[in-house]
């Protein structure tokens, strides 16, 4: 499927959102947007923690099983301090192997429980392992979600050291990246301190990824990276 950048959505027409898409101007500021898949875990009270002490706002994947039901807490509070909640299904498979009403019942399932719980419904979607077809994206349209994926992938669900999942964001991050991170491996959290100082560095700006793409929207169905 053809993918979209943040830039080119940024400038087509604006679309309503139920996100506020108040912030930076990403169009002169050089911006970058953090996510996390599979949140939230144990690791999630550290990691806010630190988004909080460093004026951060980020992206959450939120999965339904196991994690929103176990957690329900977090994602209060990943809101209440100014996060971007979005969908990452309700059990992690891989979309494109489910049948239509298999694939609306992961993400249906996941977008009623965050807004059972925060009022918020998302507008976007992350598919587990960036795995998507013609049939995944008509659903998301559908449920009025885009998809998005990343341009930098630290891959630390195969490591534990930090340092090196620092040094393989910082190695890929560039204007208008969106990194992919995971907050329920052992290694990633301990890393998020020095991505952010470095990155901050080199005067990148923390954005949400519905904020990348402000004044313009992310179209449902769509797929973004």
């Amino acid at each position: 499927m053809a993918t979209v950048s943040p830039a080119d959505a940024r400038s087509g027409p604006a679309v309503e959102s139920a996100v506020s898409l108040e912030g930076p101007d990403c169009g002169e500021l050089k911006c970058i947007a953090l996510t996390f898949d599979s949140a939230p875990s144990e690791h999630t009270p550290e990691l806010l923690e630190i988004l909080r002490e460093e004026e951060v706002s980020v992206t959450f994947f939120l999965l339904g099983r196991n994690h929103v039901d176990t957690y329900p807490e977090l994602v209060r509070q990943m809101v209440d301090e100014g996060h971007e909640v979005a969908n990452h299904t309700w059990t992690h498979p891989r979309l494109t192997d489910l049948d239509r009403d298999e694939v609306r019942e992961e993400l249906s399932r996941t977008q009623e429980a965050i807004a059972e719980l925060t009022g918020v419904t998302p507008t976007l979607m992350r598919p587990p392992q960036g795995r998507t077809n013609d049939m995944v994206g008509e659903v998301s349209e559908e449920l009025g979600l885009a998809q998005v994926l990343w341009s930098v992938t630290a891959k630390d669900y195969e490591t534990t050291d930090s340092e090196l999942i620092e040094e393989r964001v910082l190695d890929g991050a560039d204007r208008d990246g969106i990194i992919l991170l995971h907050d329920l491996y052992d290694g990633t959290v301990p890393a998020v301190p020095g991505i952010i100082e470095r990155l901050k560095a080199e005067h990148y700006t923390f954005v949400t990824v519905t904020q990348l793409m402000a004044p313009g929207a992310a179209e449902p169905g769509r797929v973004y990276r």
